[in-house]
């Protein structure tokens, strides 16, 4: 089945199209009913009318944009109409809100006269807080653009000419900086004088190129002084006073190309006669204007190409701009999206392609390196840091150019964005931010690691913690630089310290377990584990991490024998935070304990319930079996009901706890009051605890998987000192959230 078949089946698949309508509200009951529409709706209905600016307020007008179209130049496939573009418009919604979370209602017109459009659209300005304008043929787009966005106080935006504009301006901005050019001395040539064209060298000149050093080809060949008579006034602003000619002709000597025409129309002839590091931007799509590979093999070494194609580095994608532009714009309540706010957007982008990558990105796109350099000048449409790089920009320069009707606290935005992109980002924030209030020492124990390396860099550079790494200091700094990472982290090298005060202590925490003192010295000079560990104990450390490279049990070994359990606590217990959409919950016991009794699982629940309170959340506990209340008696739930009468007895467990229950009576509210009202619980269980190992893994990993819940952790309560056993293979952003824990443990401590 090739890609047109695969297409169609994809759209065609019940339901048909992309996109649906879904509530917000409860609408389960009459009285729900009676509030989403009569006689509710009148009251705030009455308050808009007295005062218009409610409706961002009691509506969904704060967060819907109109994706605008009349199909007139649909790219790739040119002017289809408007019905035929929907399956266009639909993917724009979903776009929006795949990446920002803005709602979208998709709006194809069968209008070809610029004023009817203007218009139609301008009516429309009651019900959304943005229009995006797409696929609108030239020359009109730049005529309906301009009225409707001095006609209407909400944001107006041809994403088809300022898209590629502004992610492309990012990209500039970098090959630039790389080629040690300034962009007032580039010659820049385009290929193309279409709406993304003209906005595009537009938007460069915003950026500080030199309108002098612009030439700009048409199918006619060199835009010239010349052919004046018989350009359009948008076309004019860039007829140069020069000799007619050929794009080739154009290209000579040149520092930059600009391709938004046709594919195949540039040689490698052509490249090699262009200046010494010449910078491409082939952006013709499906086919560029020059293959990539042609383009890298008529230079060798010395140019720098970006397409529109996915499967090469420096992809042109306007899904990293009108997302997370609208989302800023929307967040303000901005009456316009102006220049500040597009040069805005387009250096943050710029910026945050000089950034340490995730994992979670590098593994979208192959594992393929991705790095600052040549071959990666923006950030990839999948990094989902581009949100909360953009938005706020787009944000502030709004607020800062006066188009502004509310302004925004960095702080609380920034967490703002982090919610619209799951439960679990909200969490950690909390926690980070805990951490960040006074960050503490966090030995890392695998510390010539990429990921650890990695990770500790995102600690420093972001006041999380202070890391330190234990291994090579050579190796590490090594990588490090092969990582583009410019920091001085503290290093414990076995090979360049005396470790003797550790592996006294070891021996004489060990010396009646079966440890030497020779064997206690080997330990702490060849297993980071054993002399993190007592690092921490001694206090040289405040938190431990490891477990990247080891099983987790081999992982835990050395710090329950050195550190071990806390002084209330006779027993250690893992533990996941799953967060879905609207709700999070703590699953224990999911790494250690594999048969607990009643005396451990009373104390797990306990350290659960802690961990619960430092993530700001009131913990209600929910011991789980199959069995409801003594609905089924045996040695299992008896052990379970056990375990909650020594609960209830404990003089210091200040929050609710009930069971023996079932998975579903303790998360379902109904079940829980309706059938079970005296239950100690007053809302849906947020901490579970499983009746055993087995259980309690198999319970998190399906929720995760099934339930789409997304997961953090394992974090390790019950311990003397905080220290934390990673699963093997986590990504750096893990790593990162459990320093974090592990710092807030320790301002615990």
């Amino acid at each position: 089945m090739g890609l047109d078949d695969d297409a169609r089946e994809y759209h065609e698949r019940e339901p048909p199209g992309k996109i649906e309508i879904a509530t917000t509200k409860p609408t389960n009951t009459q009285r729900d009913l009676s509030l989403a529409y009569s006689p509710g709706v009148a009251a705030p209905c009455r308050d808009i009318n007295t005062n218009p600016e409610d409706a961002y307020r009691y509506t969904a007008k704060s967060n819907l944009v109109g994706v605008v179209s009349n199909g007139t130049a649909v790219l790739g496939l040119g002017s289809i109409g408007a019905q035929a573009s929907k399956p266009v418009m639909e993917g724009k919604g979903v776009l929006f809100k795949r990446f920002a979370d803005i709602d979208v209602f998709d709006i194809e017109l069968d209008l070809d006269d610029a004023d009817a459009l203007v218009e139609t659209i301008a009516a429309m300005e009651p019900t959304f807080g943005g229009i995006n304008l797409e696929d609108i043929k030239a020359p009109e787009c730049f005529e309906i653009e301009r009225r409707l966005g001095e006609r209407l106080d909400i944001p107006v935006f041809h994403d088809d000419q300022h898209g590629t504009a502004i992610i492309s301006g990012a990209a500039l901005l970098n090959a630039a900086e790389l080629t040690g050019k300034s962009l007032d001395e580039l010659e820049i040539v385009f290929s193309g004088a279409g709406a993304s064209a003209i906005a595009t060298a537009q938007f460069y000149v915003s950026l500080g190129a030199d309108p002098a050093k612009i030439t700009m080809c048409d199918s006619s060949g060199i835009i010239t002084a010349d052919r004046a008579d018989d350009l359009n006034e948008y076309k004019q602003q860039f007829a140069r006073d020069v000799d007619d000619g050929s794009l080739a002709d154009a290209l000579e000597g040149a520092d930059v190309f600009v391709g938004l025409s046709v594919g195949g129309i540039v040689t490698g002839e052509m490249v090699r006669s262009m200046a010494d590091n010449p910078i491409i931007f082939a952006m013709a799509n499906p086919d560029p204007e020059i293959g990539y590979e042609e383009a890298k093999a008529a230079r060798e070494d010395d140019v720098i190409v970006a397409t529109g194609r996915s499967d090469y580095p420096n992809m042109v994608n306007n899904v990293l701009g009108f997302p997370f532009i609208f989302r800023g714009a929307l967040d303000v309540r901005a009456t316009d999206i102006n220049e500040e706010m597009k040069r805005a957007a387009a250096m943050a982008l710029a910026d945050l392609a000089k950034q340490d990558v995730p994992d979670a990105v590098v593994k979208a796109y192959g594992d393929q390196p991705l790095q600052f350099g040549p071959d990666y000048v923006i950030p990839k449409p999948l990094d989902p840091r581009v949100l909360f790089e953009v938005a706020p920009a787009v944000a502030e320069a709004a607020v800062e150019s006066g188009v502004a009707r509310t302004t925004i606290d960095a702080e609380d935005y920034a967490e703002t964005l982090e919610a619209r992109l799951g439960k679990s980002r909200e969490m950690m924030r909390v926690v980070l931010n805990k951490a960040k209030s006074d960050p503490k020492r966090v030995a890392l124990a695998e510390g010539t690691d990429e990921k650890m390396i990695r990770a500790a860099y995102q600690l420093q550079e972001e006041g999380i913690a202070e890391p330190i790494l234990l291994g090579d200091h050579e190796a590490i700094s090594r990588i490090a630089a092969d990582l583009g990472l410019s920091f001085d982290p503290e290093v414990v090298d076995p090979a360049e310290r005396s470790l003797e005060a550790y592996a006294e202590r070891l021996y004489e925490l060990r010396q009646r377990k079966g440890i030497t003192r020779s064997e206690a010295s080997d330990l702490v000079e060849r297993d980071t584990n054993y002399l993190g560990s007592v690092m921490v104990e001694m206090g040289d450390a405040d938190a431990m991490l490891t477990g990247l490279t080891h099983h987790y049990p081999s992982a835990l070994r050395p710090p329950l024998q050195v550190i071990g359990t806390a002084d209330d606590a006779n027993y250690a217990a893992g533990v996941y935070l799953l967060t879905f959409k609207n709700q999070v919950v703590f699953c224990a016991d999911t790494t250690v304990n594999q048969e607990p009794n009643s005396e451990v699982l009373a104390e797990v629940t306990k350290h659960t319930a802690e961990l619960a309170r430092r993530f700001n959340v009131e913990p209600r506990a929910a011991m789980l079996s199959y069995s409801n209340f003594g609905s089924v008696k045996n040695n299992s739930t008896a052990t379970i009901r056990q375990a909650v009468s020594e609960l209830h007895d404990h003089p210091t467990v200040d929050f609710a706890v009930d069971g023996e229950m079932q998975a579903d009576t303790a998360v379902v509210e109904e079940i829980l009051d309706g059938t079970y009202g005296f239950s100690a619980l007053d809302g849906p269980a947020n901490v579970l605890i499983f009746p055993n190992l087995e259980a309690g893994n198999i319970g998190y990993k399906l929720l995760q998987r099934l339930g789409g819940a997304e997961a953090i952790g394992p974090m390790l309560v019950g311990m003397d000192k905080p220290v934390h056993v990673i699963q093997r293979g986590d990504e750096v952003k893990d790593i990162v959230n459990l320093a974090g824990v592990a710092v807030v443990d320790a301002q615990t401590e």
